[in-house]
Formats: C-alpha cells, structure tokens, sequence
C-alpha cells in the first residue's frame, strides 16, 4: 500500500518520491531547478508557447497513454502515479537521436533552438499516437507550439517525413519499457488520501471521489485543481497563494463517458481531448470548436467539468453545452443535486455550488435529428487563443418549417455564459426565414450589455454576435451564395 506523505511517479527511467511538494510548485521548476533537465524551456508560463512541453503518461481505462501537455502551468503535486517523459529522454544511450530529432535536424527545422524541444515533444506524443499521421493531424498537434524563427514549414515537413518514413524497429524509450511502466504506475495509484504539507502550503490526493466529498466538507475553501489550465495561470502570473490545493486528475470516477440513446454522460474530470469523439459523435458541430480549444497540450490537461466549475464567462464550452440542454450533476457528503447547466451561473464569479459541493458530471441530451446546430468562436489569433466571444444556436422545426424551440447562448457578451432570452422569444412561431434571423438579431441588445476590453470593444462584440446569428441562418438554409457574400464583407 503506498504511503500516504508522499507522492510518487516515474522521471524518464527514476522512480521518485517526494514528500516536500510546494502547493503551487509547477512541473517546470521542479525539472529545471531541481532536477537540472534544461531541455525543458521557459516561455510564456500560461501554456501559451509549448516550450515548456513534456509527455505525462497514465491509466486511462486500463491503457497507458501519453499525452503532451504543458509543464509550466502543471502543478507539481498532480504527478502521482505518472510517468514524465522529458527530452533528455528521447536519445539513445550512445546519443543516436531519435527519429523524430533526427528529422528536424535533416529538415532545418530548428534556428535558436529555444522552441525544439517542445516542438519534439510535441511530435514524438504524435508518434507514439498515430502511425501516418497526415497534415492535418500534424499541424493541429503543434497548434500549442510557437516557433519565432524557423518559420514551421521546415517543422511540418519533418514531422512528415518521419511519418512516411517510420522504421519498422527503432530504439525508443517508451516501448522498451511500457509494460514494466503500466504495471509500476498501477501500484503507485493511491489507496488512501495523500495529506503533504503545513498550514499554508498543503498538498491533498484524495483516493476516490467519495474522498473528495470528506476533504471538501472539512476544506469547504480548498481549490480544487483538475487539468490547472487555468489555476495555473493563478500561480505563474497572479502569484496567489493556494492552500489547501486538491488534485484529482487522478480520479477515474470522474473520468467515465457514458453514451446511451437518450444523450451522453462525461464525468467532470473528462479532458477535452477524452471527450472529443464522444460528443462531436453525438453532435457534429462541436469538432471546430472542440479543435480550438487552445493547443493539444491545453486539451490534454483542461477539463470539461473545470471549464463549467471556474465560470469563466469567456470558458469555451458553456456556451454550445448550455445551447445543448446540458443538466450538471453536483456532489458533495450530503448527496447529489442536478440542475440546468445555464443555472449553475449566476453572476461573475459567483456560481450555484454549495460549500463542499464539486461538480461530478454533466448529461448533454441527444438533439432530435432535425435540428440545427452551430457554435462560431471569434478570437484574435484561430488558434491557442482566448474567445471574444463565443455564440451557440440550436434551432428545432416543425412539419411546416415553424421554430418551435430556439436557444441561444453567447459567451463573453456577458458576465456570465447567458441565454439571448428575447432574440429566442423572437423567432418562436414563426417560419425560419431572413427576416425572423433578422428580428431577432435585432433583439440582441436587450439581452447583452457587453464590455470593452483588449480582446474587443463593446460595439464590435454586439455587431459580431448579429453576424453569427446571421450566419447561422444562411448555413442552416442551404443558402451558400449568399453566406460567401456574407463571410467576404465580414
């Protein structure tokens, strides 16, 4: 049974044991400050740059896999029972590079050198994942990957040719020890609640999520931490002080995805990666924006139920899972509550979750097969970037081509994820046409007093959420000519 004042995990080919873990410590210090592994790089500190990027390997249904994800946003004390995989790792012990580095080096894909490792990184998570990647895969693995001067051409074609080319027998350090690896890590998942640190800088591992409820109970106040996407960016960039911190990442009650005919089930420790298939299988228009969500190593580490806790009013998902009809589970000692998911927010920063309550799950209804559905996402950059807003439309007709249910969701038009209450109002009723999309776009400003900030004026918000409904209208009716007039004055 592993002992419960430590955390445990695997560093390349160490197994490592630390009972001295700072609350708000980062991954990346701890490797480059302790461990002295430089490879790993410094950039940004927001999971912005993918410098920083290094491979985690887990459970995950009885499978290990290894995901890239962002070690300066990662906090230390999530590690338990993983395995950190970082560049120094990748060469052979006579120092033959592995495939992926040897490529960038016969492609010219590096200049400065600064980006490399983590645009490695990046590519070798490729690798153990896809056999032929293409294009596509490629690029949308090194969308949280920022390169100043190589310019990434040079980048892509070496990713390319070590898929076209990939060598039947290579030595790599993952395969050569995934079966010690997944068995090691099994005995490390922890069977009691894992308590380290003082007042002020306390470390909780709960062992369950019944754990969790008993921790919260007595720690009403404790930040909880899923992927830190977010939390971490409280840490590199608000230098706040957390205690107690309580990770569970590791929970995999809060990882089941449960598909029926009646709609899907996603725990809330669910990645956004983990999810993806399973609701873009039930609602095909969720892809772009799921694909958006910052980078690969954001996905891999962000989750679809720290997303709805935090109540961002700018947080990607709300805005299609509110439009969805999605119901939230919460828990706590006392037992379980559901409610709308577009009631848990209430004003900024303040949402419905009682003290000791966390959120356990969420349920996003199967959508009849006639209905339309669409969420647009407008940001400065297309990827690794914060929405200025976000609009999510389902529409439902009836025989005689009549709206007979409507649900509009904006995010960052608000200080919350907000229903467009009186544009919804507008179209009940009536046949779905250009003039109906009109009114009710008209009726937008009734349900928004959006702010002016860096990501967008107040104007532009107001003008762009029109734009959306309006676009929404033209795809939903086939109304091609006329949607590419649209998109070539917007």
């Amino acid at each position: 049974m592993q002992e419960t004042d430590r955390i445990r995990f695997i560093l390349n080919d160490e197994e490592i044991a630390l009972d001295d873990v700072p609350a708000t410590g980062t991954l990346l210090d701890w490797l480059r400050l302790r461990r002295r592994l430089t490879g790993t790089k410094e950039g940004c500190a927001e999971g912005d740059c993918g410098a920083c990027t290094v491979l985690v390997g887990r459970l995950l249904g009885g499978d290990l896999v290894y995901e890239s994800v962002n070690a300066c946003i990662r906090l230390l004390g999530s590690m338990n029972a993983t395995h950190v995989v970082t560049v120094e790792h990748l060469a052979g012990a006579d120092g033959t590079l592995h495939p992926v580095q040897q490529a960038l080096v016969d492609h010219h894909g590096s200049q400065c050198g600064f980006c490399t490792p983590g645009f490695v990184m990046s590519l070798y998570g490729l690798w153990l994942a896809s056999d032929r990647p293409g294009r596509p895969e490629i690029e949308r693995a090194l969308q949280g990957n920022l390169c100043r001067c190589t310019g990434y051409e040079p980048i892509v074609a070496a990713a390319e040719a070590v898929a076209s080319s990939r060598p039947s027998t290579v030595f790599d350090p993952i395969e050569r020890t995934r079966a010690a690896v997944k068995e090691r890590l099994a005995a490390l998942a922890p069977h009691e609640t894992i308590h380290l640190g003082r007042t002020g800088n306390r470390v909780v591992v709960p062992a369950s999520a019944e754990a969790l409820g008993e921790v919260l109970a007595a720690e009403p106040k404790a930040t909880v931490v899923a992927g830190s996407t977010d939390v971490g960016l409280w840490v590199t960039k608000q230098m706040r002080e957390l205690d107690p911190v309580v990770f569970i990442n590791h929970l995999s009650e809060l990882q089941a995805i449960e598909s029926k005919p009646e709609g899907l089930t996603i725990g809330a420790g669910v990645t956004y990666a983990q999810a993806c298939e399973a609701l873009c299988d039930l609602v095909p228009g969720l892809r772009p924006l799921i694909e958006r969500i910052g980078g690969a190593q954001v996905r891999n580490m962000g989750t679809i139920g720290g997303n709805i806790a935090n109540g961002s009013p700018i947080g990607d998902t709300p805005p299609p899972l509110i439009a969805l009809g999605t119901r939230l589970t919460l828990r706590s000692t006392a037992g379980r509550r559901e409610l709308p998911l577009e009631d848990y927010f209430i004003a900024y920063g303040k949402q419905d979750r009682r003290p000791g309550e966390f959120v356990e799950s969420l349920f996003v209804p199967a959508p009849e097969a006639d209905d339309r559905f669409a969420v647009y996402k407008i940001s400065k950059r297309r990827d690794e970037d914060i929405s200025a807003l976000c609009g999510a439309f389902r529409l439902s007709l009836d025989t005689a081509g009549t709206v007979s249910d409507a649900r509009i969701c904006f995010g960052g038009m608000a200080a919350t994820p907000k229903r467009a209450s009186h544009a919804e109002a507008a179209l009940m009723g009536r046949p779905w046409t250009e003039a109906a999309a009109q009114a009710a776009a008209a009726e937008l400003e009734k349900d928004y007093a959006p702010l002016t900030d860096w990501r967008a004026t107040a104007a532009y918000r107001m003008l762009a959420a029109r734009n959306l409904l309006t676009r929404f209208y033209l795809e939903t009716t086939g109304e091609t000519a006329q949607l590419r007039r649209f998109e070539e004055v917007a």
